[in-house]
């Protein structure tokens, strides 16, 4: 028959198998071991989510950097040259007559005619 005491001395970390003192339903001997299995069992998905946060912080400051007074006026085609991504945006936003802003973050923009892209701020009214 095994002892509590005996079950509390053989318990050891779950990430680095290092003996565990203290607590009786501690699973790890340090916050470091406990951070790195955790980011162990899902550095896929965040792999993932790292690599879009890139991708919208880019666009965010792509158009910071075109619309330095918020609101400007530019080409498409600067946008893609400067690295922009029109496939990533955090949100769009509806306007009464049916354009549609789409936004990274505070910063938007919007299609017009012959290529052209206005650039704007988040009011505080858009929600």
């Amino acid at each position: 028959m095994r002892t509590r005491k005996t079950e509390r001395e053989n318990r050891v970390c779950e990430y680095c198998s290092e003996p565990i003192t203290g607590r009786s339903d501690k699973r790890f001997c340090s916050d470091y071991c406990r951070n790195s299995k955790h980011n162990e069992e899902h550095k896929d998905g965040s792999n993932y989510m790292r690599k879009v946060n890139n991708i919208l912080r880019r666009n965010r400051r792509i158009l910071m950097r075109l619309n330095p007074n918020g609101k400007a006026k530019v080409m498409g085609a600067t946008l893609m040259e400067e690295g922009f991504n029109f496939a990533y945006y955090t949100n769009v936003y509806e306007t009464k007559k049916g354009g549609r802003y789409h936004f990274c973050y505070d910063q938007g923009y919007i299609k017009l005619e012959d290529g052209w892209y206005a650039l704007v701020e988040r009011q505080s009214y858009v929600k």
